[in-house]
C-alpha cells in the first residue's frame, strides 16, 4: 500500500512539473547564438568606476562589476600569458578550504585566509610584507576592504578588525554579535523590537567587508541554525557601532507581521556576502538569505520578510528605502545571494540605473536602483502547493529568460534525476518525502562573483547543475541536499541584461557556482577559475578558451586585474573550496601572472570527482560477510548491522559502502524484524535490481565487471549506498 501511494504522489509531482516548465522551455528555445555584443554601453558614473591600476575592492568596484579597464593583456598576446610569481600563503598547507579575494593597492595584494591570517604580498614579486593573525577561531573569509590607510577584516571570533596598511598593526577592533543570546538557543538579551538575538545561534561574521566615506559594512551567516539576520555599519577610523540592520523584524517593525508568532526570533534571512554602495543616492544595497527553519515553513506562516530579499538601505543610517522579495516563504534554501551589479543602462532609448540580482533560482531579477520595479516587469505566478508547508501561493518571476538551460531536473545534463524521488521543477514543494528539483541549493549561480563587461554590455554569470532534494528534516530525517550517487556539471551564459536574455551559454565539466568569479576585462577577455585548479582566459564575445593555467588547487575565487609600473597583472587566490564537491583539491597558492612569466604551472591535482561520492569508510566483503542489509545503519564499533530499522537516514544500507573482489556474489537481504518492505536498484549503470524485497526475503547478484555502483532503495530513496568492485 505505502509503495502504490508514492508511485502515485510522483506521477501527480511528474505531471505538474511539465505543465509548470512550459514557458521556461519555450524561452530557452529562442536563445540566440553567435558574437552579439550588447553595445553601445552608457558611461558608468564616476563614483561607480570600473577598476583600472588598482583593485581597490573585491567586486573591482562599489557596483560590483569585475570589470578592468587595463588592455596589456589582450587577445593577441595572451598565449603569451605566464605566472608572474607564486606564494604558498600558508607553507604549503591542504587542510583548509579558501574563499578569499584579493585587494590591489598601490602594487600592494591584501588576501586573508581561512587561517585567520592577513597579508600584505608585493605585486611585483610576491614576497609577503606583512602577516598578521587574527585568531584561531575559523570562519569563511571573503576579502577585506581598504580604505584611510586601514585594512578592514573579518575574523571567526566575530571581531571586526582594522589594520595598518603598512605594517599589518592592529589599530581597533570591535566585537560584533553580541547583541544578547546564549548561542545555545538562550534568549538573552531580547526584548520589544529589535532588542537581539533572540534564541538560536549566534552565527558569525561573513562576507568581504566593503568601505566607503567612512563607514564600513560587514555581513553575517547562520540562518541554518536560527542565527537572527544582521548587517552592520562601523565608524572605520574608530570602529564605533553606527548602526544595525535586523533582517527578521521584531515586535511593532515594518514586516513583522509576515512572521506567524514569535517565528521572527530565530528568523534567520542573514546577509552572507557583501553589499553594493551607490554614493550618488548614499545607498547599501544587501541581498538576504533563506529563512529559518531552512526547509520546513510550518511554523512561520507569511512570506517571511526580509528573507530572501534584495535591501535598499540608506547608507549612513541603515534605514529602509525599499526591499524586493524574490522567493517568498522559502522552504528550499533559495536565498538567492550574492552581491548585487550597480550598471548604467540604455534600455528602449532611455537611460537606466539598475540593479542585478539573483542566483540560486537561475534567473536575473534587473530592478530600478530607485524604486525596486522590474523594469522587465515581475510576474507573480502561481505555484504548486502544501497545506503542511504553509507554502506561498505565488513565486515572482522576471521578465527575459533563465540564465540556466532548464529549471526542472532534466535527463539530457547532469540534472538526471537520481531514480525513486519524487521530482520537479523550481517552486516545487515537499514535506516528509525528500524531493528532487533544479535548480537546487548549489545549483543556479548560488554566490558565484559575476561580471559586467563595458566593453561588451554583456553580464556574465556561471552556474551548476546540481540537484537538491529537500524533506521538511522533521522526525531524525536527513536532508539529500545534493544527492548521493548524483552527477555534477556547471556551465556559463552571457547576459544581455536590456532584455534579460542568454546571449550564448557554454556547457563545463564543473559546477561554477560556488564562490567561482568571473573578470572581464578591456583586453576582450573574461578569465574564469574552475574546481579542478584550471583558469582560463577566454574570448568575451563566444567564450571560447584561449589559453589556461594549472594553479595547483580549486580556483573557486574571483581573479583580479592590476598594473604596475605599466605592466598589467593578473592574480587569483587558488584554495579550493568545500562545496559543492568535498574532494575539491585545497591548498594556499596565490598567483600573478603577466605576459612573458616564466613560473611554470603547478602539478595538477586530483580533480574532484564528477558524482557526489559516499564518503563513508569501505568495509570489505569478508567483513560483511558479502551481504548488504537493507533498511539498517552501520555499526562501526561493532562491524555490523545496526539492530532497528532505519527508514530516514541517507545511509541505511549496512555497510553503505561495500568493497569485493570482482566475481563476488553480493547477498541483498530485507531482514525479518524490519516492518516495511525495501530493495536496492543500481543507477544510472543499471547493475542490478533486487525488486520490492518484503521483510525476510533476499536477493544475490554475482559483480563481473570491475566498477564503482551506486544503488539506493525504491521505498525510501534517500537511503543509498555503493558497492566499489575491484
Amino acid at each position: 500500500m505505502e509503495r502504490r501511494r508514492f508511485l502515485t504522489g510522483a506521477a501527480v509531482t511528474a505531471a505538474t512539473a511539465t505543465a509548470a516548465v512550459a514557458t521556461a522551455t519555450q524561452a530557452s528555445a529562442t536563445t540566440q547564438q553567435g558574437p552579439v555584443l550588447a553595445t553601445p554601453v552608457p558611461d558608468q558614473p564616476l563614483p561607480l568606476a570600473a577598476a583600472g591600476r588598482d583593485w581597490p575592492k573585491v567586486g573591482g568596484d562599489l557596483g560590483n562589476k569585475n570589470y578592468s579597464t587595463l588592455t596589456g593583456i589582450n587577445r593577441r598576446n595572451v598565449t603569451k600569458l605566464g605566472g608572474a610569481w607564486h606564494t604558498n600563503l600558508e607553507g604549503g598547507s591542504t587542510k583548509q578550504p579558501q574563499q578569499s579575494t584579493a585587494v590591489v593597492q598601490g602594487g600592494v595584494l591584501y588576501v586573508q585566509t581561512t587561517q585567520q591570517n592577513v597579508f600584505a604580498v608585493d605585486g611585483r614579486t610576491g614576497s609577503v610584507k606583512w602577516k598578521t593573525n587574527l585568531g584561531t577561531s575559523t570562519t569563511n573569509m571573503r576579502g577585506v576592504a581598504l580604505g584611510g590607510g586601514l585594512v578592514f577584516s573579518a575574523s571567526g571570533a566575530n571581531i571586526l578588525y582594522a589594520l595598518d596598511q603598512h605594517t599589518g598593526a592592529v589599530v581597533w577592533q570591535t566585537q560584533l554579535l553580541n547583541e544578547g543570546g546564549t548561542g545555545g538557543g538562550g534568549t538573552g538579551g531580547c526584548g520589544p523590537g529589535s532588542g537581539g538575538e533572540c534564541g538560536g545561534t549566534v552565527g558569525t561574521l561573513a562576507g568581504a567587508v566593503v568601505h566607503w566615506d567612512g563607514l564600513v559594512y560587514v555581513g553575517m551567516q547562520g540562518s541554518t541554525a536560527g542565527a537572527r539576520g544582521r548587517a552592520y555599519a562601523l565608524d572605520a577610523a574608530t570602529g564605533k557601532l553606527v548602526w544595525t540592520f535586523w533582517s527578521a523584524p521584531g515586535t511593532g517593525e515594518f514586516g513583522n507581521d509576515t512572521w506567524a508568532g514569535d517565528s521572527w526570533q530565530t528568523g534567520g534571512a542573514v546577509c552572507w556576502l557583501h553589499p553594493a554602495v551607490d554614493p550618488d543616492t548614499s545607498t547599501v544595497y544587501w541581498a538576504f538569505g533563506n529563512p529559518y527553519p531552512r526547509t520546513d515553513g510550518s511554523s512561520r506562516k507569511g512570506t517571511n520578510l526580509f528573507a530572501n530579499c534584495l535591501l535598499a538601505l540608506d547608507a549612513k543610517t541603515g534605514t529602509r528605502k525599499w526591499h524586493f522579495q524574490s522567493v517568498h516563504h522559502d522552504i528550499w534554501d533559495f536565498d538567492n545571494v550574492m552581491s548585487p551589479l550597480l550598471l548604467d543602462l540604455r534600455v528602449k532609448g532611455q537611460n537606466r540605473k539598475v540593479v542585478v540580482y539573483g542566483s540560486k533560482v537561475g534567473m536575473f531579477y534587473i530592478l530600478d536602483r530607485h524604486t525596486g520595479e522590474g523594469i522587465h516587469g515581475i510576474e507573480e505566478r502561481p505555484v504548486p502547493q502544501q497545506a503542511e508547508q504553509l507554502t506561498w501561493p505565488t513565486q515572482p518571476f522576471p521578465g527575459g529568460e533563465p540564465f540556466v538551460p532548464q529549471q526542472y531536473p532534466s535527463i539530457g545534463d547532469t540534472t538526471r534525476p537520481v531514480p525513486f524521488y519524487p521530482t520537479g521543477p523550481v517552486f516545487t514543494p515537499h514535506w516528509d518525502r525528500a524531493t528532487i528539483l533544479y535548480p537546487g541549493a548549489g545549483g543556479g549561480a548560488d554566490w558565484g562573483a559575476y561580471s559586467f563587461s563595458e566593453s561588451t554590455g554583456l553580464v556574465y554569470v556561471g552556474y551548476g547543475l546540481i540537484n537538491s532534494s529537500y524533506s521538511n528534516a522533521d522526525g531524525g530525517r536527513v536532508n539529500t541536499s545534493r544527492p548521493l550517487g548524483q552527477y555534477n556539471s556547471g556551465g556559463f551564459a552571457a547576459v544581455d541584461p536590456r532584455s534579460n536574455t542568454v546571449v550564448w551559454r557554454r556547457d563545463h565539466p564543473t559546477a561554477l557556482s560556488h564562490g567561482t568569479g568571473f573578470l572581464s576585462t578591456a583586453g576582450r577577455l573574461l578569465f574564469r577559475g574552475s574546481l579542478d585548479g584550471v583558469l582560463s582566459a577566454l574570448d568575451d564575445t563566444t567564450g571560447e578558451e584561449l589559453w589556461t593555467f594549472q594553479c595547483g588547487a580549486g580556483a573557486n575565487t574571483c581573479p583580479i586585474s592590476y598594473e604596475i609600473d605599466g605592466e598589467q597583472y593578473i592574480a587569483i587566490f587558488a584554495g579550493g573550496n568545500g562545496l559543492p564537491y568535498p574532494d575539491i583539491p585545497k591548498g594556499d597558492h596565490l598567483w600573478a601572472f603577466k605576459i612573458g612569466g616564466t613560473v611554470a604551472p603547478a602539478a595538477t591535482p586530483t580533480p574532484p570527482k564528477a558524482r557526489n561520492d559516499i564518503n563513508a569508510a569501505a568495509v570489505t566483503g569478508a567483513t560483511a560477510n558479502n551481504t548488504v542489509t537493507l533498511g539498517r545503519t552501520w555499526s562501526s564499533s561493532t562491524s555490523t548491522p545496526g539492530t532497528a530499522e532505519n527508514t530516514v537516514s541517507t545511509g541505511a544500507m549496512a555497510p553503505q559502502h561495500l568493497a569485493v573482489p570482482v566475481g563476488t556474489t553480493v547477498t541483498f537481504t530485507n531482514p525479518a524484524t524490519n516492518a516495511n518492505a525495501h530493495g536496492a536498484v543500481s543507477f544510472f549503470e543499471n547493475e542490478f535490481d533486487t525488486g520490492l524485497l518484503m521483510p525476510g526475503q533476499t536477493f544475490t547478484h554475482t559483480f563481473t565487471t570491475a566498477g564503482e555502483y551506486f544503488y539506493n532503495d525504491p521505498v525510501f530513496p534517500q537511503s543509498t549506498g555503493k558497492i566499489v568492485v575491484s
